[in-house]
């Protein structure tokens, strides 16, 4: 996952991914892609292509001297378990605390329900040495 997000800071680079999520594309199409966007020259969009490719999210298939390149499923699949990894579950880390918490809350109210019934024979008693 090493450089995915440096990767995703550029937004060249962000453009040949959505270019990309609908399929397979040779490098000329997505150099006239970007092009329509803004002027960007093929060695650039090749380099993009590189660093998108050493960030592990997109592959390369040679076919003569053609250059297809797609999206990496398993570099997107690692980006995505990491985020969701963060967003999963915030209160994980007090996860154990508040059980423990629970835990004495439980034991609290069984000694409550217990406690009544003896302060209330005190009570009586109590009342019964005044009189």
């Amino acid at each position: 996952m090493d450089g995915v997000f440096e990767a995703l800071g550029e937004p060249a680079r962000r453009q040949i991914l959505e270019l990309l999520a609908t399929g397979e594309q040779p490098v000329g199409t997505i150099v006239a892609a970007l092009r329509a966007r803004a002027p960007i020259s093929q060695p650039a969009v090749s380099q993009h292509l590189k660093v998108l490719r050493a960030a592990g999210l997109v592959t390369v298939r040679a076919e003569g001297t053609h250059r297809y390149y797609a999206l990496d499923q398993a570099g997107l699949d690692a980006a995505r378990d990491w985020l969701a990894a963060l967003l999963a579950d915030p209160l994980a880390p007090f996860a154990q605390p508040l059980d423990a918490l629970a835990t004495e809350v439980a034991r609290g109210r069984r000694g409550h329900q217990a406690g009544p019934a003896s302060e209330t024979e005190a009570s009586e008693r109590h009342r019964g040495r005044s009189a």
